[in-house]
């Protein structure tokens, strides 16, 4: 699913240096400095291959067009028979194997990272199922080329949701650079981004102590606690009141954003999810054919309504770029509810189920970084304490870069294209689909040492900042920012704010805590068995 979060840091221009001190790892991020306008092209600032082989051997940037020093090989693989290759291929992704085994087993069978084969959902939802796939750190940068390649209606895939579940807009995900829509709207988003950037920090602390004081609430009476539900209240009502000021709980929405948006979502959403329904029945109904969009109607209509009440400002500042109050709400609603929200709602519980996972001795190195941090800072979270805590910023990295919240990523080529692998290269058409599944780009073991495993400290110290440009989770690499005219997150350096508000906010609190995790059908199902109490 998207995820991309919103908001920024500065009216007229975003700084943010990050300076890591020494410690024993393979090592991150040096200094970053990040300085943009706001109204030309702003930052944001709140934003299973296990085993090295021939498959792999250097290092990124895919080179079109300019003649290769590699071996240009035919690309391997078909699309089957039509109607069944795709049926096939969606099985196999779906239920005989499982969507990493499925392109684990294709790369044993061509020895090759990049080949063809079809993406769900296929008939009778989309019939532009076939794609080629690209699953190296080497190739799979050639999808954020957008002189290379076109990201028209491509956000979820194949298929594009209807733009009856977006007020009859199609949204900024699903617009291509070089549509004149593309540039207002992103351009928004970052005005959106920097317009309450001061209450970000202030509104993260109230909320999610609100829900941790809920989750040890519930410890004390059941023994367990599940985060999600305390995770998405808490997301939901953080992103209204630091980008519209506005408490739904004192609104007619109340309580019901994240139940809403769940139901929206999956309209948009469920030709690609699995959620444990009958074999038979749950592909015939969610993978066959889409979900009409009057059931949710009203549901949509309620969340619209809070989103128009109370961004006067932001639809002012669309109208003075030549936007529609109406499409500019829209636009405000998705990126909202369907990046921010849905990005927050996978990504946290994947940050507390890696570091829960890491155990008691990560647990005590943060806890003393980030209260040091603070304490050396005047007591207070603020982005200069967060620069001094190196292992903590590390950590939001790696969780980004093992697992990336937005997994596929697609693009058709613009020309034709010479895409390189590690060890080959292979000519590919105009007009042809690409196809990305980002979890293997990220853990290319010709990239990354230990790249299946969770390091902590990967990203401390010098030559972890080298890696940073292999962290390619915002469409785009670490290392790179957003502008109007690029597809990565508009709300990408939120997505990293966040997620370290999200580890001050739970080490402030607590010296460890335990898990237990579950599968769901978007990301993890984490509950809490334990909270220790800070006790320094």
């Amino acid at each position: 699913m998207a995820s991309c979060y919103v908001s920024s840091f500065s009216s007229s221009q975003i700084s943010f240096s990050s300076q890591y001190s020494s410690t024993k790892s393979p090592g991150p991020i040096s200094q970053l400095s990040i300085r943009q306008r706001v109204s030309a092209q702003p930052i944001t600032i709140i934003s299973a291959l296990s085993e090295k082989s021939s498959l792999f051997t250097s290092l990124p940037h895919t080179e079109a067009v300019a003649p290769s020093k590699l071996p240009v090989k035919k690309i391997p693989g078909d699309h089957g028979l039509p109607l069944f290759g795709p049926w096939k291929d969606r099985q196999d992704y779906f239920y005989n194997q499982g969507r990493d085994e499925f392109f684990k087993s294709r790369i044993r069978k061509y020895n090759s990272t990049v080949y063809r084969a079809n993406m769900p959902p296929g008939p009778f939802i989309s019939f532009a199922s076939k794609v080629v796939v690209l699953l190296d750190g080497k190739s799979f940068p050639v999808l954020f080329d957008t002189e290379k390649v076109e990201k028209k209606d491509l956000f979820t895939g194949t298929y594009m949701p209807s733009t009856d579940l977006t007020g009859g807009y199609r949204t900024l995900s699903y617009l291509d650079p070089s549509e004149p829509n593309h540039a207002k709207l992103k351009t928004l988003l970052f005005f959106l981004l920097s317009h309450r950037r001061e209450k970000v920090i202030p509104e993260f602390h109230e909320r999610y102590t609100e829900a941790f004081e809920g989750l040890e609430k519930e410890l004390a009476t059941k023994g367990r606690a599940e985060f999600g539900a305390a995770n998405e209240q808490a997301a939901f009502n953080f992103l209204a009141k630091s980008f519209f000021g506005a408490n739904p709980n004192d609104t007619k929405l109340g309580s019901d954003g994240p139940t809403l948006i769940g139901k929206w979502v999956l309209f948009q959403l469920h030709p690609l999810l699995t959620l444990g329904l009958p074999k038979g029945l749950e592909d015939s109904t969610l993978h066959t054919f889409r979900l009409p969009p009057f059931l949710i109607k009203k549901d949509y209509q309620r969340l619209y309504e809070f989103f128009y009440q109370n961004s006067s400002p932001i639809l002012d500042q669309a109208e003075k770029l030549g936007l529609s109050r109406d499409e500019a709400c829209h636009n405000l609603l998705y990126a909202t509810c369907f990046n921010s929200f849905g990005g927050m709602k996978i990504l946290f519980p994947n940050i507390l189920k890696r570091v829960g996972r890491a155990g008691a001795k990560l647990h005590a190195e943060l806890a003393r970084e980030i209260r040091s941090a603070i304490k050396s800072n005047g007591g207070n979270v603020t982005m200069a304490a967060m620069e001094d805590m190196p292992l903590m910023k590390s950590v939001v990295y790696e969780a980004l870069r093992i697992e990336p919240p937005v997994s596929l990523q697609y693009g058709k080529a613009k020309s034709d294209l010479v895409i390189e692998s590690h060890d080959a290269a292979f000519k590919v058409k105009e007009g042809e689909m690409l196809f990305g599944y980002q979890p293997f780009a990220t853990r290319d073991p010709m990239i990354f040492d230990r790249a299946e495993e969770f390091v902590p400290s990967r990203f401390v110290g010098e030559e972890g900042e080298k890696l940073l440009k292999h962290v390619l989770w915002s469409n785009g690499p670490e290392t790179e920012n957003p502008t109007v005219n690029n597809k990565q997150c508009a709300g990408k350096d939120f997505v990293v704010l966040a997620s370290r508000l999200l580890l001050v906010e739970l080490f402030r609190r607590y010296d460890s805590f335990g898990i237990e995790v579950a599968a769901s059908p978007l990301g993890s199902s984490v509950t809490l068995t334990s909270l220790k109490p800070a006790s320094f």
